[in-house]
């Protein structure tokens, strides 16, 4: 049993998670729509916009091992974390919002944006290594950690939302200077609320662990273990599916429904998204009780594929009404939200499974295995929204309404004369192009989510009964 955790560092440290997914919100899902439609850029410029943000994520899927290697190995005064939290804070505040704020034309703005991303990337993965890395040393009670965990997870949801679901209604006829002013106070927020983490958290001090993997180690130990290989696999594909429906939601709803009231309906699909995958992650016990993880896998799976169907056929099959895709939204994302608590369960069971055949183990290889996979993911998205964007011809229309944003950030518009005229745009758009943008959301994630289940079912082994074995093989041996 480990030592109590006093209520003021457990209650900073949760709370001090709010502002971090504001931030994190901010830019993964904003950031390249606030390009889209506020800067005057040429299909070649927004290409190579989405390619160094693809290169980017690649870097920094590789940036989150080096960042834990450096903490690490690390000695400094204020303590083994505090001190990064503090200041991957501080400078990721100021990039966010210099991304959102500082606007050069053309190439110039090209050329500052691969400089900024990159810098947010790497600023944000010395906070965020930092941060979650400061958990298991809080406190090393089983029930003390899980406790910690949900109460955290209602702080993240808070932030995630806070941005997610209230910003989209906000932009639309003065975008220009509504992302900047939504930049400065998320950034102030991650600021203060990491403040009150830093000041507010305790760290205990630790035995320093003479022997530090290096990053050569932790790749041995993922090639060597085939089932940490297989849900690898399977996670990072997941992570691809589940995630362009939310990133290109906005262009959905601006297309099919105009540019006025597109926002107001993106913020509803987004309760949908925290009502679905919240209710799937509380039940997920409850279902785990009655049903084996290969089942809740399945039953997960055909409720995707079913989903993303639907979803298509809005307009077409079923009617294109507001509940109908809320209600498929709901659908969607609970299914996907079993989906990866199942994954991650699975993804952790292989801790056991490389004890078993090693005599090591690597709780902290299991972490960067999934952070990889979703910055992979990430990148992977980033580049196939751009393609999707300039295929349909989305991109090219969006431009125009782009010029409009523009003249209104200098006040020759009126927010009125925004809509008026950005939807008389988008009314140019064919019912091809919205098809093709409609089977991009649709189709990618279909494939990727059904070649994740394909890999679960052919590859992984480790199910309810061999993991019991694995548990009870180790504790005979240390018995011994």
């Amino acid at each position: 049993m480990g030592e109590k955790l006093d209520k003021r560092t457990k209650w900073s440290y949760c709370i001090g998670a709010t502002g971090r997914d504001m931030a994190y919100t901010l830019v993964s899902m904003f950031l390249i729509t606030y390009i889209q439609y506020t800067m005057k850029l040429t299909v070649a410029q927004f290409a190579t916009i989405s390619a160094i943000v693809v290169v980017c994520l690649i870097w920094d899927a590789f940036n989150d091992p080096l960042m834990g290697i450096i903490i690490e190995n690390a000695n400094l005064k204020g303590g083994k974390f505090r001190p990064w939290i503090l200041l991957g804070c501080i400078l990721n505040a100021f990039v966010i919002i210099g991304l959102f704020t500082i606007r050069p034309e053309g190439w110039g703005f090209v050329f500052f944006f691969g400089v900024g991303y990159l810098l947010w990337g790497m600023t944000y993965t010395m906070n965020d290594i930092a941060y979650w890395g400061m958990l298991p040393s809080l406190s090393s009670d089983p029930k003390e950690r899980n406790t910690l965990v949900t109460v955290m997870g209602v702080f993240i949801c808070i932030g995630q939302f806070s941005v997610a679901g209230l910003l989209p209604d906000m932009v639309a006829g003065n975008a220009v200077m509504a992302y900047r002013i939504a930049a400065i106070v998320i950034a102030s927020c991650f600021l203060a609320f990491q403040l009150l983490t830093f000041f507010g958290c305790k760290e205990r001090t630790r035995k320093k662990n003479p022997e530090v993997l290096s990053l050569k180690d932790m790749f041995k130990i993922f090639l060597r273990n085939d089932q940490l290989i297989a849900i690898g696999i399977a996670v990072l594909l997941f992570q691809i599916g589940s995630g362009l429906l939310i990133m290109i939601g906005m262009n959905f709803f601006y297309f099919e429904f105009g540019y006025g009231i597109g926002g107001n309906l993106v913020f509803w699909f987004t309760v949908m998204y925290g009502l679905g995958t919240l209710i799937s992650e509380a039940l997920f016990s409850t279902m785990s009780a009655h049903f084996s993880r290969k089942q809740i896998i399945t039953a997960s799976t055909v409720l995707i594929i079913l989903g993303y169907l639907c979803f298509l056929s809005a307009g077409y099959l079923l009617p294109k009404t507001v509940v109908v895709l809320n209600i498929i939204g709901f659908v969607i994302f609970f299914a996907q939200g079993a989906f990866n608590m199942t994954m991650i369960v699975m993804l952790n069971n292989t801790i056991e499974y490389d004890e078993y055949k090693f005599n090591e183990r690597h709780d902290s290889v299991i972490s960067a295995v999934r952070s990889f996979a979703t910055k992979l993911a990430g990148a992977i998205d980033q580049g196939a929204m751009a393609l999707i964007l300039i295929i349909s011809g989305i991109y090219a229309i969006s431009q125009s309404i782009s010029n409009l944003e523009v003249e209104a950030g200098r006040g020759v518009l009126s927010h009125d004369e925004v809509i008026v005229s950005a939807d008389s745009f988008i009314s140019q758009a064919t019912a091809v192009q919205r098809l093709i943008l409609r089977l991009g959301i649709v189709v990618v994630p279909i494939i990727a989510i059904t070649v994740a289940y394909v890999i679960i079912r052919k590859k992984y082994i480790i199910d309810e009964k061999k993991y019991d074995e694995l548990v009870s093989e180790i504790a005979k041996r240390k018995e011994v």
